[in-house]
């Protein structure tokens, strides 16, 4: 699997004011063809207040196991995804551990 075959941005989201996100967050979000959320009801609100409009599927701590081989397999087709959880950076106790 080389790096030029896939694409997978871990994008920190605010912790409280969504102010808070990054100019570089914001533009990674807009550039991507799916935003993987942890719970895309929280990620929907903050992609509305910041008019991105990209589709957006649920990846989580109870469906990460049975979905990530069709996400590796669509990244290795060229897609290119972001991962975000409610607040913060994705990662250890987050959904992208796995």
């Amino acid at each position: 699997m080389s790096a030029e075959a896939t694409s997978l941005y871990l994008v920190p989201t605010p912790i409280g004011n969504l102010a808070d996100i990054t100019l570089r967050a914001l533009d990674v979000l807009k550039s991507v063809n799916t935003i993987l959320a942890e719970d895309t009801r929280t990620s929907g609100f903050l992609l509305k207040h910041y008019e991105i409009s990209k589709p957006l599927q649920s990846f989580h701590i109870f469906n990460e196991h049975k979905t990530l081989t069709g996400l590796i397999t669509r990244m290795q087709q060229g897609e290119v995804m972001a991962l975000v959880s409610d607040a913060g950076t994705p990662g250890i106790s987050d959904p992208g551990f796995y």
